[in-house]
């Protein structure tokens, strides 16, 4: 889009040698654009600290250590602090201001690219100190003193120079001239430079610098010609959005509410008005200057500031309320939200699917007794609650997981359970085992022996059915029942285990 418009632009400046319809005002800030950030009227912006860390964010907001350094299009009109500030750049880009000279930049011995193309520059000085600069673009600006081309001799590390657009560029014997008078040059306006056009030049150096000092007179008092009729005009205002229109504007918009079907047709007539003199105003040929560059950002920014000001005045406060006074309900965000009743804990509960990412701090939340609101970094989310609530005893908390906003909500006159647990009561039939209980609880921390002695076992031991001997300690024989009887012919075999059967 750029070099559309740089080629429409330079069709214009080459068909006219007179004056062109506002050929300043096709190239200030890219043709018809609105204007960067500005201040006052007739004012650019100046460098401060501030502005330049914010253009350093890649550089972690580091100046000392900053290497590439962009402030295009931010309606600056002097170049200041950056060799001070930012001494080691390689980079500088600084197109499309309002910068009227070269200047301040002498100490940047790193710096290799300079862009100041799209400005009001019309000499080419202070840049011997750049002594590592390779490129240099100085396209659209007003430069008519070509001889001060020959203060980049210095810069013997210059390889591209860019002069398209300057009033020099028209000068018969340009490019012979900037060929001869910079040896170390390999590329001018795009194009390179041949070893037989740098000798051609070489030899026509001579009549060359004559005629471009003749039309270097020539155009310098064009150039004070021009001077004197701006400073002639003195105060009067330029076409377009001059001060009485904004005057009527503003006074049709303020009394609009008061007076509809009178002051309707002031206004629609205002703006038509208004209409034809920004097409008068663009229509008018001037002539290529810098003082036409000026005018035309000052109408830019009395365009941007009335309309601003008209939005201002035809915005209306947010409606939050009906007009009976009942509460509205707005999702303005456009969030996912449930709105439920917890029965059992007697609450109003609202779950606002607030963005995951969204820091916390820039979310508030208002609980008032019959409705919820909650500004989501200034959009409104309002919802009118089922019942009334005590705002004091209400809570929000954050899901960290998802970011959802959750909102609890007791009921004013709703009956509040509690969780208290009921004691079990035991039953009657229990009572004669709480001895039997007690006990049992009394042996619990007492460790458990097992029980050998046959007189206190209940049901008849097997395991003593044969007594056998063993070697091993603790284990008792079960001695013989004093009621079994024995005969004279028994013989007693020790080999052979007795046979006692113990009954209960």
């Amino acid at each position: 889009m750029k070099q559309l418009l740089l080629t429409s632009l330079l069709s214009g400046l080459s068909s006219r040698t007179g004056t062109c319809p506002h050929p300043g005002r096709v190239d200030s800030l890219g043709c018809v654009e609105e204007p960067g950030p500005a201040g006052e009227e007739a004012k650019g912006n100046s460098l401060t600290e501030d502005l330049i860390r914010r253009r350093a964010e890649h550089n972690d907001s580091e100046l000392f250590s900053l290497e590439e350094l962009s402030l295009h299009q931010l309606d600056i009109e002097k170049i200041e602090h950056i060799d001070r500030w930012c001494s080691k750049l390689v980079i500088l880009y600084l197109q499309n201001n309002l910068i009227p000279r070269i200047e301040n930049l002498g100490h940047l011995k790193r710096l290799q690219y300079l862009n100041l193309a799209l400005n009001n520059i019309e000499v080419i000085e202070n840049l011997e100190g750049c002594e590592s600069l390779q490129k240099l673009d100085l396209m659209v600006n007003f430069v008519g003193h070509l001889s001060s081309v020959d203060s980049l001799r210095h810069n013997i590390h210059l390889r591209d120079l860019c002069l398209m657009g300057n009033p020099c560029s028209r000068f018969e014997g340009y490019r012979q001239y900037v060929v001869a008078a910079l040896p170390q040059l390999q590329c001018l306006d795009g194009t390179e430079i041949s070893r037989s056009e740098r000798i051609q030049a070489s030899h026509s150096l001579t009549e060359v610098r004559r005629r471009i000092q003749e039309e270097e007179k020539e155009y310098l008092k064009r150039r004070a010609e021009q001077k004197e009729a701006e400073r002639s005009k003195g105060g009067e205002e330029s076409g377009g959005l001059d001060g009485s229109w904004s005057t009527d504007i503003s006074t049709a918009v303020d009394s609009l509410e008061e007076k509809d079907q009178d002051l309707q047709e002031k206004l629609r007539s205002s703006e038509a008005a208004m209409e034809r003199q920004e097409q008068e105003f663009w229509q008018k040929p001037c002539a290529f200057t810098p003082e036409c560059r000026l005018e035309v950002h000052r109408h830019l920014q009395r365009k941007r500031k009335a309309k601003e000001k008209k939005t201002e005045k035809k915005e209306k406060c947010r409606a939050l309320f009906g007009d009976n006074g009942q509460v509205l309900n707005i999702n303005e965000p456009k969030l996912n939200f449930h709105l439920t009743e917890d029965e059992e804990n007697n609450t109003v509960v609202l779950d606002l699917a607030v963005y995951r990412h969204m820091d916390t701090s820039l979310i508030d939340a208002d609980v008032q007794p019959t409705y919820v609101r909650v500004s989501i970094k200034g959009k409104i989310f309002q919802i009118v609650l089922p019942a009334e609530v005590k705002p004091d005893s209400s809570t929000a908390q954050r899901s960290q997981t998802t970011g959802h906003l959750l909102l609890t909500m007791p009921l004013a006159y709703g009956e509040i359970k509690g969780n208290r647990t009921i004691p079990h009561q035991r039953r009657a039939c229990q009572s004669r085992h709480i001895p039997q209980l007690e006990a049992s609880e009394s042996r619990k921390n007492v460790p458990e022996r097992l029980e050998v002695d046959p007189s206190k076992c209940s049901s008849i031991d097997f395991t003593n059915i044969i007594s056998q001997q063993s070697s091993r300690e603790g284990r008792r024989k079960t001695p013989p029942s004093s009621a079994a009887s024995t005969s004279e012919e028994f013989e007693d075999n020790p080999d052979v285990p007795p046979l006692v059967l113990e009954f209960a």
